[in-house]
Parts: C-alpha cells; sequence; structure tokens
C-alpha cells in the first residue's frame, strides 16, 4: 500500500522527527536520483527516505558512513519543522564556518515527491534529488519557489461551528467530504471521512465532527499513534479514525518502519527499474537536455529587445540624417515627443545602413517574439512526457522500447554504449553540487571541450602554464555562483604545471567563447572574453570534492 501524506501527519511526523535530530551533528546527504532515495547522514543516525509515491516510508536507521559520492553536508539540525496546512517538510541546518545557513526541504506533492537543498537567504536550490522543469523548476541554481498557499479556511485558527455548518449542510452527506477537503485547511481525503461522520446521529454528526476536527487541528491533545490497517495495508497516522481498524505503535517513525518492512519485495520499487541502466541513464540525459533547453529559450525571450523602440530610432536616423556627423559611434538626436534619444551607431556604416540595421533587429525580435513561446509550450509538454515516462520507468510500467521510441536519435544511440568506457575526464562535485569535470590529458582536454561540455557550461584553464581543461557544469543563466568557480579555479590550478605555486591566475569562459585553430596541438585552444580568477591551489580540495 503507498504511504499516504496529509498536512496533520506531516506535521506530527515533523515535530517528532525534530525531537530525534535536534541537535545532531549532519556529515553528508546521499541524493540517489535514480532510485528516487534521499539519505541524510548524521553522527548519531542515517535519515533513509524513498521519495517515491509507492515506496515512501522514512526510517531512522544506524549511522553508516559516507561515501565519495555523497555530498558533505556538515552542520547540526537545528530544527524540524512542516509547512502549515502543506505537505512539506523542512529541516534546517544553521551556517557553519564554511557554509551559509541550508535548508533540506522534503516535497511530498501529488506524485512528484523531492528533495531540496535550498540556501538561504537567497533561496538558490543547490542540490536535487529529481530534476524537473515547469512553473517551479526543480533545478541547482534556479530559485526555490513554494507551492501556491491552498485557499482554505482556517489554516491559523479554527472556523466556528456556524462557519462549519454553512459549508456542510446545504451538501448533501455523500459528498461533504470531498467539499470539507476543498474548503477547510488540515483535512484531507484520509481524514474528512472521520469528520463528516463522527457521530451515527445526523443531527449530531455535524457538531461532533467540527469539534474532533478543532480538536486534532489546534487543540492541546497529543498523538496517540496507530497504524491504520486495511486490506491493501498500512498506514500510520497522529490518532485513530473511524471506520479503520487500527493497531496501537509507539511512534510514527516505529509505524514507517512497520510499513516499511510490508514494502520490501512487493514488487519493482524505485531501487530496481525493470530497465537496463544504460537506457534509465538516456531517458535522465534527454530530460535534463530539455530541461536545459526550456532554461535557454527563456533567457532568451526575456532578454528580447523592444521592437518598437527599434524602429522609432531607426525612423529617427532618416528624419535626421543631417545631424549625424560620419563616423560617429553614438550620436543624441531630439525625439519626435521632444526628448532627447541616444542611438548607438556602427561608424563604418552610412546613416541609412545603420537604421536598415535597426529595422532588421526589429524585424528579428518580432520574428522570435512570435516564435518563442511556442516553442517553448513544446519544449515544456516534452519534459512532462518525459518526466511522466521517467515515473512509469521507475515503477517497472515503462517498457525498454516505450523509452527507446521517446528518446531522441543521439540519446538512443549513446544508451547502447558500454557502461565501463571511461570518459576522458575526472568528476568532481562543488560545495555547491554543480559537477565539475577534468580532463586527464592533451587529448583528452580537446575531446572534454569540444565533445564533453555544453555551450553555458564555464570553461577553465591555468594562465600560461600547461594544465587540464576544466568545465563547470552549468545551466545558467548568469555566471556560475562565484563559490563554485572558485572551486573549479582551484582544480584548473591544482590540475596545472603551476600547482606548487602560492598563487595562481585562472581564466576562466563560457565554453561557446572557446575555439581551436585549425591545426593546432592537441589540447591548444583560443579562448574569448576571458575573465581571470587568482586562487590558491590547496591539494586538500581535491580529496573534498573528488567524486569518482
Amino acid at each position: 500500500m503507498p504511504v499516504r501524506w496529509d498536512p496533520l501527519l506531516v506535521r506530527h511526523f515533523a515535530r517528532e522527527l525534530h525531537a530525534r535530530l535536534a541537535g545532531a551533528r549532519t556529515r553528508a546527504l546521499r541524493l540517489d536520483g535514480g532510485a528516487r532515495r534521499m539519505a541524510l547522514l548524521l553522527r548519531e543516525a542515517t535519515l533513509d527516505w524513498p521519495l517515491h509515491p509507492t515506496h515512501g516510508a522514512p526510517r531512522l536507521l544506524p549511522p553508516s558512513e559516507p561515501v565519495p559520492s555523497d555530498l558533505p553536508f556538515p552542520g547540526r539540525v537545528r530544527t524540524v519543522r512542516a509547512l502549515d496546512d502543506e505537505r512539506i517538510l523542512v529541516l534546517e541546518v544553521p551556517p557553519d564556518r564554511s557554509r551559509g545557513a541550508r535548508d533540506l526541504v522534503i516535497e511530498l506533492l501529488g506524485n512528484q515527491w523531492n528533495a531540496l537543498v535550498v540556501e538561504r537567504p537567497a533561496g538558490t536550490i543547490r542540490h536535487v534529488l529529481v530534476r524537473r522543469g515547469g512553473r517551479r523548476p526543480a533545478q541547482v541554481g534556479a530559485a526555490y519557489v513554494p507551492p501556491p498557499r491552498p485557499e482554505r479556511e482556517a489554516i491559523a485558527e479554527p472556523i466556528s461551528l456556524a462557519r462549519w455548518r454553512e459549508i456542510l449542510e446545504p451538501i448533501p452527506p455523500v459528498r461533504r467530504a470531498r467539499v470539507l477537503v476543498a474548503t477547510v485547511a488540515w483535512t484531507s481525503p484520509l481524514n474528512a471521512a472521520a469528520f463528516v461522520d463522527a457521530a451515527p446521529d445526523p443531527d449530531t454528526a455535524l457538531e461532533r465532527g467540527h469539534a474532533l476536527w478543532a480538536e486534532l487541528s489546534f487543540g492541546p491533545t497529543e498523538p496517540t499513534p496507530v497504524l491504520l490497517v486495511e486490506d491493501t495495508g498500512a498506514q500510520p497516522y497522529p490518532w485513530p479514525l473511524s471506520g479503520h481498524r487500527v493497531q496501537p505503535v509507539p511512534s510514527l517513525l516505529e509505524g514507517f518502519r512497520i510499513v516499511a518492512e510490508q514494502q520490501t519485495g512487493a514488487g519493482p520499487g524505485p531501487g530496481s527499474p525493470a530497465l537496463p541502466p544504460e537506457l534509465v541513464s538516456a531517458l535522465d540525459a534527454a530530460l535534463d537536455g530539455e530541461l536545459r533547453r526550456a532554461t535557454r529559450v527563456r533567457a532568451e525571450r526575456d532578454a528580447l529587445e523592444d521592437e518598437g523602440a527599434l524602429r522609432s530610432r531607426a525612423d529617427l536616423l532618416l528624419a535626421r540624417f543631417d545631424r549625424v556627423p560620419h563616423g560617429a559611434v553614438r550620436v543624441d538626436l531630439a525625439g519626435f515627443d521632444g526628448e532627447n534619444v541616444t542611438v548607438d551607431l556602427d561608424p563604418a556604416l552610412t546613416v541609412q545602413a545603420n537604421a536598415r540595421a535597426l529595422y532588421d533587429r526589429a524585424a528579428r525580435v518580432a520574428r522570435a517574439r512570435e516564435r518563442l513561446p511556442g516553442l517553448l509550450r513544446d519544449i515544456e509538454r516534452r519534459c512532462r512526457a518525459l518526466e511522466a515516462l521517467r515515473d512509469r520507468a521507475y515503477t517497472g510500467e515503462a517498457t525498454a522500447d516505450e523509452v527507446r521510441r521517446a528518446l531522441p536519435t543521439r540519446e538512443a544511440r549513446s544508451s547502447g554504449l558500454p557502461a565501463s568506457e571511461a570518459p576522458p575526464y575526472r568528476v568532481f562535485r562543488s560545495s555547491g553540487g554543480l559537477e565539475i569535470r577534468v580532463g586527464r590529458g592533451a587529448r583528452s582536454n580537446d575531446e572534454l571541450t569540444f565533445r564533453h561540455a555544453r555551450p553555458g557550461d564555464a570553461w577553465l584553464h591555468a594562465r600560461d602554464a600547461a594544465g587540464a581543461h576544466v568545465v563547470l557544469r552549468w545551466a545558467g543563466p548568469g555566471n556560475p555562483p562565484a563559490r563554485d568557480l572558485e572551486e573549479a579555479a582551484v582544480l584548473a590550478a591544482l590540475h596545472s604545471k603551476a600547482r606548487t605555486s602560492r598563487l595562481v591566475p585562472v581564466d576562466w569562459t563560457f565554453r561557446k567563447h572557446v575555439r581551436k585553430p585549425r591545426g593546432a596541438l592537441p589540447g591548444s585552444v583560443v579562448p574569448d572574453r576571458v575573465k581571470t580568477l587568482l586562487v590558491q591551489p590547496d591539494p586538500r580540495l581535491l580529496e573534498k570534492l573528488a567524486e569518482d
């Protein structure tokens, strides 16, 4: 039986976790997107949580040692809390000497359960279990957007009995539970029937239902955890509910442990997809590519110029052409409304040619403004389809042929490569969770830069010193976070002949600004639009960030 979460269960489970984990030292975070499983490694215990709607029972296990692929997550748990009337749980980790404050956010929404590390106060997503697009993108570097606030009454304080009657009395009894869930906070399909059928006597049912709801949602009554026993399995809950057989348990955690044991071996779980691993990886890569495309198209749409302003400047140039000095790069002209207008010019062109260039730019902007919304809708539609297919793949519902048909030709072809084929780079993971690729040699540098890097990735190399090309994977928009960029620069310095210097200048630019001249030696490239970072090549960073 799948675990079902509602706001009351999330709130009291958060309180139980807070009592167990507040003050505990955190060590590492394990995010297995393939298995859709999160594990928070603490010195005292391990919080293991499969985040899949069909296999989602959290457990507190004995402490375990981090492995190289785990994300460093040092600190102490300050508090565990739930958002009001939401299925979202937050573990707050205050800042330590090397990192700012972070929230580990567990979302149990619909069929899109997820775990995200959100850096405070900026609200930037630094790690994510399952990448998602849409209106609430779950991607590293994006701003975390909470779900829309539920439009239900009585989130902070109970409604009166008169208001309860006003909502439910006009509704036929068979529909009252559904109306209650849509209208009143802290209700759900799990508990609504107990609130509307609180007494066999119809004359007292509404009054007793209101009293029960107010007591469970706002009263001082301590939870009495139980398993709601059904034919399909058991469901942990803070209190017994009418209409269910119940089995008392010492705590919600113990209830979830029992459910987890029941779920073990109950079919293809999220950790054992019934598909070849390379095909699952290709599906993840295809979704990642579509999410990146959506980000680029949104950035292009948001950066569009005002075509009307471009045409107005072109009209002004033609109307005032006799006032434009020959060879000027910029001119101030009196606009048609009397206000001065500054027009940038190409000094190599005539006034008429500059005007034509502005008209051409305006036309391109107009075409892009017409084309990009439809393109973005198509990409987002593909993202949703690939996300749904991936969810079905992890529950064993999707076939291998179905996945291959959904993959782009390149991804489908690459999924047949031997899994043991070594890439031309080593993999590191920045403190912010971004992947850093370091070339293994001169020829590997070319492979990394021109075949294993995206145009928007950051490219780095130690200035005036032989060494590895380094690629910091980045989906944008804008520059990568400064801390991640500096760590990639330190790796570039450590993998260069300047590694023994006290300070090393490292050049960086975006991969799209790197070219290879014809006939150049292996590893020799020409970067453009370069910026320089001055870093200390600290060897301790190699072990700290190493992933492979």
